[in-house]
Parts: C-alpha cells; sequence; structure tokens
C-alpha cells in the first residue's frame, strides 16, 4: 500500500488558526503517513521585512501544528540557501513508493501555472487546495484554472470542502502592530510572540 507524506508549505508568519484548520481538514481528507508543516526560507514571491527569523517561524509553527498527528516541523527549505521554490522542494522529498499530497491557499491555486516549474510541481504530488473566501466569484476563478490546468498538465487541483476561515497573516501582523486583539493566532503563538516582542 502506497504510504502518502502531505506537505503544507507557507511563510508562517505567524501561523494562524486559519493555518492550523487549513492543516486538520487536509490531514483528514489525505490520511497521511506522515504530514509535514514546511516554513519557507526566502519565499519568492515575498520579501520579509518584520524581523522575525526562520527560528522564530519554526518555533511558532511548533506551537501552533504540534498537536496533529504523525506531523513533523520540517527545515527542508530554512536550511537550504537561496530561494524556496515548491518543484524543488518537492523533488526533494520525493521518494519511490510515496505520494506526495501537497495543500496551497486560494492565491497559489489560482497562480499556479506562473510558478517556477508548474509542470514538475504537478508531476510530482496531488495537488489539494483550501478556500480563504467564500464568494461565487472566487469558485468560478478556481473552476476556470483548474480547466487551464487540465489541459496544461493533465491533472486538477484537487478543491477540499472545508469550512471557510477567512484570515491573513498579513492581518494579523497589522494588528499585533496597533496592539489588537490576537484572537486569531493559537494561544501558545500568541505568548510566544508576547515574550519575544515580535511584529511591534
Amino acid at each position: 500500500m502506497c504510504k502518502t507524506l502531505a506537505i503544507f508549505g507557507g511563510t508562517f508568519s505567524p501561523p494562524h488558526l486559519g493555518h492550523v484548520r487549513a492543516a486538520e481538514h487536509f490531514s483528514d481528507a489525505v490520511q497521511p503517513s506522515r504530514l509535514l508543516i514546511v516554513p519557507a526560507a526566502i519565499p519568492p514571491h515575498k520579501e520579509l521585512k518584520d524581523g522575525v527569523t526562520p527560528e522564530d517561524r519554526l518555533e511558532m509553527c511548533r506551537l501552533a501544528f504540534g498537536h496533529l498527528p504523525n506531523v513533523e516541523i520540517s527545515t527542508v527549505e530554512t536550511e537550504r540557501e537561496g530561494k524556496s521554490y515548491t518543484a524543488d522542494t518537492l523533488s526533494l522529498l520525493s521518494q519511490e513508493g510515496v505520494r506526495l499530497a501537497f495543500l496551497c491557499g486560494t492565491d497559489m491555486m489560482l497562480t499556479l501555472d506562473r510558478w517556477y516549474d508548474p509542470a514538475r510541481i504537478f508531476s510530482l504530488a496531488d495537488l489539494y487546495c483550501i478556500r480563504r473566501e467564500d464568494d461565487r466569484e472566487t469558485e468560478q476563478l478556481m473552476q476556470k484554472q483548474n480547466d487551464l490546468y487540465e489541459r496544461l498538465f493533465g491533472k486538477r487541483v484537487i478543491l477540499l470542502d472545508a469550512p471557510v476561515y477567512e484570515v491573513s497573516s498579513t492581518q494579523i501582523r497589522e494588528s499585533l502592530l496597533t496592539g489588537e486583539s490576537t484572537r486569531h493566532l493559537p494561544p501558545a503563538v500568541a505568548e510566544y510572540i508576547r515574550k519575544r516582542g515580535l511584529y511591534t
């Protein structure tokens, strides 16, 4: 029987309850032998300016996701020099007899054809998406993109049916900067941020 390695990557600055719930639903859907949470070192499409270190993000991920079964917080990207490309990470994690399942959010799902080496991404893993928005227009865009991916790469992104949790790390960083509520953060992550004085 083929084992499944589930992979959930992102900046995770900071990891919030939307991330946690997405990981829970993803794990329930694919029943992996291992679930890897992979904080990116230098995301190609983002520039980190908040002073939070990769070590901070790794520790926050341990605090946020540590309760999940078979979970591991991976340093595969934070320890690699240069930019973190999903295609390269999947190639590194690929092994015979193991199915890769990769979770992405709405933004990535809608732009996969413009990522680095998308054909390799589709060839190496089954792709899953959990939506962060709950609107008809986004749903139609996702279906249109899936039609494109099927034509280009012969595969579609599997859209998981999960409750939408509308929050982003950007919104949370802005709230932390102004001293507003941290209700969208796991309590242990909120406490770590407070003790370390992050995002202020």
